[in-house]
Formats: C-alpha cells, sequence, structure tokens
C-alpha cells in the first residue's frame, strides 16, 4: 500500500495529503501555463519590448464602444441564450425527472441514456441533424439568435441531468410527495414548495454549468450563422489579437468564478453533533449469596 494513500482494513479510500498535493499542483500548472501565457501577451509592448498595462487600461477607459461594440451586442445576446436555455432545463428536465422518478421509476435508464446521449455526438454533427429543424422554425419564427436556446438545451442536457440526478439520489422524494397529498396539498405546491427546495443545490448546480457551457460555446453559433460571445471575440482577435485575448480572459474568470459557486454549492455543511459530559461510570459490587438459617438436620 502506497504511502500517500489513507488505508482502512488494507482497501485504499483516499489520497493522503502528499498525494493530493502532487495532484493539485500537476493539474494547476497545466491550467496555469496557457492562462499565464496570455496575460504575458496582453502585457507585451510589442516592438519596444517590456510590459506595460496600457492595453488593459484603454480597454476599461474607453468601454466596449466603436470597434469592439458587436462584442456586448454579443455579450448580451450570449447572456440571454444562457437565461433561456436555463429555462428549458426549469421547465422540462426538471419536472420530468420528477415525474418519471415518482411515478416510472422503470423508465429512469432510459431517460439517463436519452440525456446522456447529447455528450457523445460531435457538434458539428449535431448541427447536421439540427439545421433542417431550425429552416423550418426560421420560416415560422424567424431566425433571431433565440433559437440558438434549443440547440444548447440539448448541448446541455447531459451536465445539467448529472447535477440534478445526484441531488436527486439523496432525496426520498416519493414519500415527501406522497406526505404532502396526504395533507391536501395540490401537485403544483408539491412541486413548487415541497420538491424543488429540497432539489434547489442540485438545480443551481446544474443552471451554472450551464451557463458556463453556453458564455463558451463557439461551434454550434458559427456553423449556424449565429452572433455569440466567442464568434464576436474571433472577429475582434482577426483586427486586434491582444483585445480578444483580454476579454477571453474576463469570460474565462467568470466562468470560474461559477465553477467555485458550484464547488461551494456541492460542499455539504453538517453542524457538529453536541457533545454530552461523560457521566461517571460506577463498578457494582458483586454481593455474595447468603446461606440458608435454618437448623442442620
Amino acid at each position: 500500500m502506497s504511502a500517500g494513500y489513507r488505508s482502512m482494513g488494507g482497501v485504499a479510500h483516499a489520497p493522503g495529503r502528499l498525494a493530493r498535493t502532487l495532484i493539485l499542483g500537476l493539474v494547476g500548472g497545466i491550467f496555469a501555463v496557457p492562462i499565464l501565457a496570455m496575460i504575458e501577451f496582453t502585457l507585451r509592448r510589442g516592438l519596444v519590448g517590456g510590459y506595460d498595462f496600457h492595453r488593459w487600461t484603454d480597454l476599461i477607459q474607453g468601454g466596449l464602444t466603436g470597434e469592439y461594440r458587436p462584442v456586448l451586442v454579443a455579450l448580451g445576446n450570449s447572456v440571454g441564450l444562457a437565461v433561456g436555455t436555463v429555462l428549458i432545463i426549469l421547465v422540462l428536465l426538471v419536472p420530468t425527472m420528477l415525474l418519471v422518478h415518482i411515478r416510472f421509476p422503470r423508465m429512469r435508464r432510459l431517460l439517463e441514456i436519452v440525456c446522456i446521449l447529447p455528450i457523445s455526438i460531435p457538434a458539428i454533427v449535431l448541427v447536421v441533424g439540427l439545421a433542417p429543424v431550425f429552416s423550418v422554425v426560421a420560416r415560422v419564427f424567424g431566425s433571431g439568435v433565440w433559437s440558438l436556446a434549443f440547440a444548447y438545451g440539448i448541448t446541455v442536457l447531459p451536465f445539467a441531468y448529472r447535477a440534478i440526478q445526484s441531488n436527486l439520489d439523496g432525496v426520498d422524494v416519493r414519500t415527501l410527495s406522497e406526505a404532502a397529498r396526504t395533507l391536501g396539498a395540490g401537485w403544483g405546491s408539491v412541486l413548487l414548495r415541497v420538491l424543488v427546495p429540497n432539489l434547489r443545490r442540485g438545480i443551481l448546480a446544474g443552471a451554472f454549468i450551464a451557463v458556463a457551457v453556453v458564455l463558451g460555446e463557439f461551434t454550434i453559433a458559427s456553423l449556424l450563422n449565429r452572433v455569440n460571445l466567442q464568434t464576436a471575440l474571433v472577429v475582434v482577435g482577426k483586427n486586434d489579437p491582444y483585445t480578444a485575448v483580454i476579454l477571453s480572459l474576463v469570460a474565462l474568470f467568470v466562468a470560474f468564478l461559477l465553477l467555485i459557486m458550484i464547488g461551494r454549492l456541492g460542499s455539504e455543511r453538517r453542524p457538529a453533533a453536541p457533545t454530552s459530559p461523560v457521566a461517571p461510570t460506577t463498578t457494582a459490587t458483586p454481593i455474595a449469596p447468603t446461606a440458608p438459617t435454618g437448623d442442620r438436620p
């Protein structure tokens, strides 16, 4: 048994402090190298040599105006798509999972396969399949950027499903729903006032993951000729690569904050059990049996 792992009964359960430090250091280094390279690139002074912050200060003082205004419009599109994708998850995925879990438990495996399937399909194949559907939607409802929310809803389905399902496995929703129905609550009250509050952590985690995926998506929007944050950064990068990298760093920082919030939501804080004073133990002295007092024959 390696010294870096804690063991119990000859079975390794969790890495020790040294192993955790090495793993986190290796993974952190892999992520830190490209990020530091991006920061170093934005601080270069070109042919003059040296480093300064004038590109950052110029972007902050000037704002996203002029040639950078399309980035602001694209950011608004991405935020709207993120909100629409989250609504799709809340309106369609959560009630469906609860219905299957309560009424049709035999269909849980089928629902899991359907929800996890999009992660195995490449984005370009997904676009080829969605192109005829989007042509019909464009003729009936228009070809606005809002239509990407349906494609993004399919893209984030595996991540949102796993986040909600992990929380759903720890809640006895059938007992809660039966108890609420016994007390006279309707199905609307059961869903909104009983089940959803118990699944708040999983729903929020799925929503934050959906926002992070939508803000970083490029392939589907590019192939369907829609404008979002990533496609706008590509256009800006052709004229001013420094500004494009700065905006990419900001978007990456926002996604990193969302992941931190997911981690905070996923960590359960259990109050420590109150310690009661130990009562002094007394040892009972065994009593010897007494001999009978009758007369001897």
